[in-house]
Parts: structure tokens; sequence; C-alpha cells
């Protein structure tokens, strides 16, 4: 099955929309364009998917009632405007999915829900719930109390963090550019990319930081990075533009299609390798990262160069090589003033209490570059 085939017949779909794709460009909610939206999700209902609708735009839609004329640059105003513009936000999608029938239920997180194991199950228990239940869950960052320590950044990693909480079949991400680019096509000539079937696709790529209307957080360069995250496990991406949403989730024939290019990974080894955070970095010689990616090896202490970071025994980890690349995650066995004594040791001379593996090929995840 294509990629796009798997998107327009995905039975179980997430679907992300930027706040430029809701606001108008004086920061207020644009009632026509949140209708288009809801028309499109609830004629993919109607069709029968589950969709979870994951939605920026709180801190957008408060600026108006509040008499702000831009987006915020202070935490204060914005967790202030995010305030307002929930309430405001929350309505109009109550208001417009009525029109179809459909109950929504908000689900508002932290980074600190995805990050921390126990909180990460009871988000996806209370997604699983409300879609048995028939609700449309709208899930959004939890503006009015992430901090800079505990933010998402943007939505688009969250829309792929929750696509692969609940299972989804898809991700569908739209935002105010119709596609993929390997440069800004604001600035002159910049080729169009349709399909990616794996990293080769998208060498060479100039991804924005920030989008174009100022009201957002994300740019095209979350957008990649999302797809990338969510392809790697196994979650097939398209990438279009909120004005293209009805045809995006029909016949998936619009903007960019990432091809599932991972395996799809337990919830358990997702939140290990691209969830959790990670408390420090183990330093592998050259030995020891073929062992832990191609041979799916534990990781023993001999392969060991090197410890940074303050972390405890059952704290995640990263494995890098000796050039500082990421290879891995895993969680380690020893807390951090016990490795330096075991760095390079074979695993016989060790103390009987010390002979384990720094990480247990069980708690470990080759990162996918």
């Amino acid at each position: 099955m294509s990629t796009r085939a798997a998107v327009a017949e995905a039975r179980l779909v997430v679907v992300k929309v930027g706040s430029s794709s809701l606001t108008t460009a004086e920061g207020g909610l644009d009632p026509t364009r949140l209708d288009a939206l809801v028309d499109a999700v609830g004629a993919r209902r109607a069709a029968g998917s589950q969709v979870v609708l994951v939605s920026s735009g709180a801190i957008a839609a408060g600026l108006a009632p509040l008499g702000i004329a831009r987006r915020p640059r202070d935490l204060a105003t914005q967790q202030a405007a995010a305030s307002v513009g929930q309430i405001v936000l929350g309505h109009a999608y109550v208001a417009s999915f009525a029109r179809h029938s459909l109950q929504v239920g908000q689900v508002l997180l932290t980074a600190d829900d995805v990050v921390r194991r126990s909180h990460y199950r009871n988000a996806q228990r209370t997604l699983s719930r409300l879609l048995a239940l028939g609700v449309v869950p709208v899930v959004n960052e939890n503006d009015t109390v992430a901090t800079e320590e505990i933010r998402f950044g943007d939505n688009d990693r969250l829309a792929a963090l929750v696509a692969h909480l609940i299972g989804a079949d898809a991700l569908v991400l739209l935002s105010d550019v119709d596609a993929l680019y390997d440069g800004d096509p604001r600035l002159g000539a910049a080729r169009r990319i349709t399909e990616v079937a794996d990293e080769s696709d998208v060498e060479g790529v100039r991804a924005g930081a920030v989008g174009a209307s100022g009201l957002g957080t994300g740019g095209m360069a979350s957008k990649l990075a999302a797809a990338r995250l969510a392809s790697a496990a196994g979650v097939p991406v398209l990438l279009a533009a909120a004005t293209d949403a009805t045809r995006a989730l029909t016949r998936a024939d619009v903007g960019t299609a990432f091809a599932a290019s991972g395996r799809r990974l337990t919830s358990r080894r997702f939140w290990l390798g691209y969830a959790a955070d990670a408390s420090g970095t183990l330093t592998l010689d050259d030995g020891a990262v073929q062992a832990v990616v191609s041979r799916r090896r534990s990781l023993l202490a001999a392969g060991v160069t090197g410890a940074k970071g303050e972390f405890q025994a059952g704290d995640v980890v990263e494995l890098a090589d000796e050039t500082g690349k990421v290879i891995a995650r895993g969680i380690t066995n020893f807390d951090a003033t016990e490795l330096p004594d075991l760095i390079g040791q074979s695993t016989h001379n060790l103390p009987t209490t010390r002979r384990r593996e720094v990480v247990h090929a069980d708690d470990l995840v080759p990162i996918t570059p």
C-alpha cells in the first residue's frame, strides 16, 4: 500500500493544525477557517475513522480579547493569553463540532505528562477512553502552566508523540504551507518535495524555524522534525496546507507524504527512545556502538569510554559514539557516581555486586538518524 493510500484509509488519524491556520492576522479566531477544518474532520469521522485533533491557537485566540496586538514574548503574558484563549478556542470547537453532532473533549498536556512514564500512561488511557466514547479529543499544550523547562516547544512534536501514544495509523500535519520544499519558497525558486521514502529524500532541505505569520512557534523545521519522528516509529505522515484539509483527509493527494520508515515500537520503547528526558550521556567505543546498533546487544562497562551528567540507576541516558552523535537511548543500571570506576573494565574483573549490564538490551532503543 502506498503512503498516501495508508493515510487515506487509516482508521485512527491524528490531525494537527497550527495557529496561523485558525486565526486572523490580528490574532483573533477566524470562524470560517475553523469551521472548514471541523467540516473536514467531521467528514472523516462520518466515513468511519476516529480522529484526534491536536490544535494550536490558544495563545493567538486570547490576544484580541485582551487587546494585545502581537504574540507576547514574556512567559507570564503568554500564559495569561492562553488562559483566556483556551476558553475561546474550546467554545468555538464545541459549537462547530455540534453541527456534525459530535462531542468534543479537551486534553491539555505539558511535556511532563509525556516524559514521565506514569503520566504518559495516564494520557494514553484518557485519550483511548474518549475515542471509545465517540468523542473527538482536542489536544493542546497546556500553555497556562507550561514553563520554558517543560514546554514541547511546538505542537508538531506533541502531535507526533500523541500519534504513537494512541497507536494512530496516520498523522496529518496541516499548516499555512502546502508542502515541504528544499528551501523557502517565498525567497525564490525552491523545489517541492512530494514524497519522502527515506532520509536521502530530505538531504539538503533548509527548513525555516519560525512560521510566516508570527502567531505560531513551529515553522517548517518543527514539522519536518515531527514527520521524521513519527515515520521513524512506523507512522505514515502527510504534510499539507490547512486550506487543503478536505483533500488531505479524503484522497490524501496533496502535500508531502512521508513513508513509515521504521518499525512500530511498543509504547514503552517509544517513550524510552523519543519521549523521556535523558539525564546524562554515555560515550561508547566503536565496538560497543556496533553491538548496540547492529546486533541489539546490551551495553557492558568494557564498551563505555566516558560518562557525563547527574543520573541515578533507573534514569534514561543517551548513548553516543566518539564523535558525540547519539545512537541510542536506554535505562542505566548504575548511578553517575558508580560508573567512573567501571568504565572500560571487563565484566569478569568487576566485583560480584556490579557484574551486570550498564544498559540491558531490553531497556535500550537505537535512534534512527
